[in-house]
């Protein structure tokens, strides 16, 4: 088998393609071909959620993905939901005004966890979002302000 194979993916909204060691983790490749610093390197074994990215709007630990799975995949990073003109976005500023980052490690792949939940248009109660959000870890927020600021722009985005 070949050490190097081309794939061909969406990154952001945008086609892209790159040869890439078959062995390299989808956070690897983000990071070190596509320097995409927002995806962490944590724990890499999926227990840690910093390097959360959405596959095809789904959130996966990039660290456990192989970087040649992502061949035809649609990718997004925390550096993808910046506006045109680099505004953030709407959960972006909501962990601002809510407090909801320290040291800030932590924060893309909370966001992009956000944001899978968000883009369901569903309402949830804050047991589900409790549990939604488990999948990461933060030694510096407790938490509560990252819930309140997913919290708030559910709730804005539902209108409510």
């Amino acid at each position: 088998m070949a050490q190097y194979q081309l794939i061909k993916f969406t990154l952001n909204g945008k086609p892209v393609e790159k040869y890439i060691d078959v062995r390299a983790s989808l956070t690897d490749v983000l990071r070190n071909e596509f320097s995409l610093t927002s995806v962490k390197k944590g724990c890499e074994v999926g227990e840690c959620g910093a390097c959360n990215v959405l596959i095809d709007g789904e959130c996966y630990n990039s660290c456990i993905f192989l970087g040649v799975w992502a061949n035809g995949k649609n990718i997004r990073t925390l550096e993808g939901l910046l506006g045109s003109n680099g505004e953030l976005s709407d959960i972006q500023q909501a962990f601002i005004d809510e407090t909801a980052v320290q040291c800030g490690f932590c924060t893309p792949g909370f966001i992009m966890t956000a944001v899978e939940i968000l883009e369901s248009g569903k309402e949830y109660s804050e047991e589900e979002l409790r549990k939604l959000l488990s999948g990461h870890l933060c030694r510096c927020t407790g938490y509560e302000n990252i819930l309140r600021a997913v919290t708030k722009t559910m709730k804005a985005r539902l209108g409510k």
